[in-house]
């Protein structure tokens, strides 16, 4: 059953925050902050899991594989990237009902040809508006539990212009989708006309070094979104600490840095107590 969570928010018109989760490292930091919707990012889960860029090169097992593991580790209601239903019409039957039995909140569908591509990189295309609005009815149709929602993102603003970006999320929103997902808006003035001729809840991409500009919740809050993710949050934080460690090991040697997370601690997070209770009950010391 999905988490009713988001579908609440959205109806006491609460805004969401959804941090990008890359792995299941940082699945677990965030149950420690206390989120409670996160986003499942394609992106990052592919570059951490495999190595490879957001081209449509990871298959709907790999990523379904990969949500369904993020939603058992973490604590919160996960929003899942679910690019572009991987293939067609049937794909799409197959990709929602996956993701919902896997215990998704909302999934994310968009109207990029398939193989896609990452939403701030060049060389995006569209599929015609007609075929994106016959997969969301698909989706629509597909899931079972109200309390799943259908996310419809369009990529259609560098290619096809900021109106007939509006024209196709108000098609999908019409066609059943619970929140609409204009992708790479290039100012805040595009972001307020958008959420001014939307009616449905909007979700923004606060893509760290992308197109559209990096504004704060109240900001966000105030210019009409309902949700926002960070999807790159966390990565890019993490790949520049990293790089920084790895720097000073190889430059001077030096491999007990200051500011670390403490290890007991993440031991703990990662669940070594429940291991270790298992020990002092059924180990040979404590068994017999």
């Amino acid at each position: 059953m999905a988490n009713p969570i988001l579908r609440e928010k959205l109806a006491r018109g609460e805004f969401i925050a959804a941090p990008g989760i890359q792995d299941m490292i940082t699945a677990v930091v965030a149950n420690k902050v206390g989120f409670d919707i996160v986003y499942g990012s394609g992106y990052w889960l592919t570059a951490s899991a495999s190595g490879l860029p957001d081209a449509g090169i990871a298959t709907f097992t790999q990523m379904l594989d990969r949500m369904a593991t993020l939603v058992k580790t973490s604590n919160a209601a996960v929003i899942a990237d679910g690019d572009t239903g991987y293939g067609g019409l049937l794909n799409v039957h197959h990709t929602v009902r996956g993701y919902e039995e896997a215990g998704v909140t909302a999934i994310q569908l968009e109207d990029q040809e398939f193989p896609k591509k990452c939403g701030h990189t060049p060389y995006r295309r569209v599929i015609p508006l007609e075929d994106m609005v016959d997969k969301i009815k698909v989706a629509v149709d597909a899931r079972r539990d109200d309390n799943f929602l259908i996310i419809a993102r369009t990529d259609a603003r560098q290619g096809e212009g900021f109106e007939r970006s509006l024209a196709r999320a108000k098609a999908y929103g019409e066609a059943g989708a619970d929140i609409l997902f204009v992708e790479a808006l290039e100012s805040e003035e595009e972001m307020r006309r958008a959420n001014d001729a939307l009616t449905l809840p909007t979700m923004a991409n606060m893509a760290t070094g992308g197109l559209t500009p990096i504004l704060s919740t109240a900001r966000l809050a105030e210019l009409g979104f309902s949700v926002a993710i960070f999807p790159a949050l966390t990565s890019l934080i993490a790949a520049k600490a990293m790089e920084g460690a790895l720097r000073t090991l190889k430059e001077t040697g030096d491999g007990n840095p200051g500011d670390v997370f403490d290890f007991k601690e993440f031991c703990g997070l990662i669940g070594f107590q429940e291991v270790w209770d298992f020990e002092k009950k059924w180990g040979q010391d404590g068994a017999r």
